[in-house]
């Protein structure tokens, strides 16, 4: 069994974007900016507790944050935190260029031999 870190920012991240309606949401965020969380429940066919529950997910992720005029709560994404799943996907790109590399390599060998 695979232990799970207590504190997985990159986890986190991943999890609360692999839903498609908190997907929708930090796309309508990032495109038009600060919302109510009532303008964002008049956008998606669900209940404003089901849209205050995603809210809860992506904020808990660190992936919006959220301030309060008066009685409004106001939401706005946060692209910060998005850094750390550029930096895993960088590492994993990093892997892939050694091993078209060493394919490289190999294919050159086989040719030169062919010769």
């Amino acid at each position: 069994m695979v232990e799970r870190k207590q504190t997985d920012p990159l986890g986190d991240i991943l999890k609360a974007a692999s839903d498609p309606t908190r997907r929708a949401i930090l796309t309508l965020l990032a495109q038009e900016g600060p919302l109510r969380v009532t303008d964002i429940h008049a956008r998606f066919d669900m209940s404003l507790n089901s849209v205050s529950k995603h809210i809860k997910v992506l904020e808990g992720a660190g992936l919006i944050k959220r301030r309060t005029e008066w009685r409004e709560h106001m939401i706005e994404v946060n692209m910060t935190p998005l850094s750390a799943v550029d930096d895993w996907f960088e590492s994993l790109r990093s892997i892939w260029a050694l091993r078209l590399e060493a394919l490289d390599h190999i294919i050159a060998e086989g040719v030169a031999k062919n010769d």
